[in-house]
């Protein structure tokens, strides 16, 4: 029985192998190149097998070389498990409650934004931080849908994060409640020095017209500068960002969606959409991806905005679900976003035109006072007023 297991996996194998090495290369040649290191892997494997000191789970090891690849691609993709496929294939539906932080996979899970007044934001936890453990549950081997579904839970109901900070080295136990995010997509104020202050608190559902509606009316009220606020915000789709960057930007293209073969789609602006006239602001840091890195890249392509910050995350891509034998599967970035430029986002981020450093904070230092990014976008708002 066993002998017919390895069989059964040495065989198919070679097939996964071949769809992630040589699809992923698109050419004939590079599927042609890639069996130089199947034939490696094949050997790598019959190695374990006759020589290891003790006797191996077949079945453990392959999962492992088969997680391996696809951790080597990028932190959105992932080799999946059949009970993971399962899910995607029913709807990924999550439990309704949450904790308020978007991962991907960077040796561990990582976070790379968190929501404002979340569980996860209350408790301290922030973009960059590694979660070790979900309920003490070690990440190393969790993909990032495994991840998401393990955050994930019943409102009021418990989950225990394991967290690694910085040069900390001893991780840090957070236990948080669940609760159900807010609907309240962004918040306004008119800051004491002038300009008009838009914080975006979530790119999901009605977001672009919730932004469109705030940034009209301050406008409306006589705005002349707004600042937008794109910090921490790692969530909604690529189409959300771009579709906020229409009430901002009158022409040209809005963003390119790049897939395989230099295959590309121009996603243009509409005559007309561009409502908001004001210059604009937008404040960035490292946990500005996906919608908000899209609809920033969007804007400051058009010149329509100032970026000031940090470098953003370099999270701006599209998965889907690629079927493999045995019911496992791959959740494979199949396609990238670009700037107007044509320069890629996805795994490079947007470097702004003000650099602003934020502090580093370990778990028991008190954060400052001051708001270094906020002021500086300030500061250039009111040079601007007053050119």
């Amino acid at each position: 029985m066993k002998k017919l297991r390895l069989f059964a996996i040495l065989t198919s194998a070679p097939l996964v192998l071949v769809v992630v090495l040589g699809g992923l290369r698109g050419s004939a040649s590079a599927v042609q190149g890639s069996f130089a290191h199947l034939r490696v892997f094949e050997d790598v494997i019959s190695l374990i097998m006759s020589s290891y000191v003790e006797e191996v789970n077949v079945d453990e090891v392959m999962e492992g070389a088969l997680r391996g690849l696809a951790d080597e691609l990028d932190g959105d993709s992932a080799y999946l498990t059949p009970a993971e496929v399962a899910f995607i294939e029913n709807g990924a539906r999550y439990e309704p409650g949450d904790v308020g932080l978007s991962i991907v996979r960077q040796y561990y899970l990582r976070g790379i934004g968190v929501r404002d007044g979340s569980p996860a934001y209350e408790a301290g936890i922030r973009p960059g931080d590694y979660i070790r453990g979900i309920d003490g549950q070690p990440t190393r081997e969790m993909s990032i849908v495994d991840g998401m579904r393990r955050l994930r839970g019943a409102p009021g109901s418990r989950v225990t994060l394991t967290v690694i900070r910085g040069s900390t080295v001893d991780p840090r136990d957070f236990e948080l409640t669940r609760e159900v995010a807010p609907a309240e997509r962004v918040q306004v104020k008119t800051l004491p020095q002038g300009p008009a202050y838009l914080r975006v608190l979530s790119f999901e559902g009605d977001a672009p017209v919730a932004i469109k509606r705030a940034a009209e009316r301050l406008q409306r009220q006589g705005a002349r500068m707004l600042i937008i606020d794109l910090r921490n915000l790692a969530d909604g789709t690529a189409a959300a960002g771009i579709e906020t960057a229409r009430w901002f930007v009158s022409s040209g293209p809005l963003a390119t969606r790049a897939a395989r073969g230099d295959t590309r789609e121009s996603i243009d602006a509409k005559a007309g959409d561009a409502i908001i006239t004001v210059p604009v602001i937008l404040i960035v840091n490292n946990g500005t991806a996906r919608a908000a890195e899209v609809f920033a890249a969007a804007l400051d392509g058009a010149d329509r905005a100032e970026l000031v910050g940090e470098q953003t995350a370099g999270s701006a891509s599209e998965q889907r679900l690629v079927k493999l034998p045995q019911q496992r599967g791959l959740w494979l970035t199949w396609a990238q976003y670009l700037t107007r430029a044509g320069e890629p986002i996805h795994g490079t981020g947007l470097t702004p035109d003000v650099v602003v450093d934020e502090p580093s904070v370990e778990f028991d230092e008190v954060p400052p006072a001051t708001d270094a990014l906020l002021d500086k976008a300030i500061e250039r708002a009111l040079a601007q007023n007053a050119a």
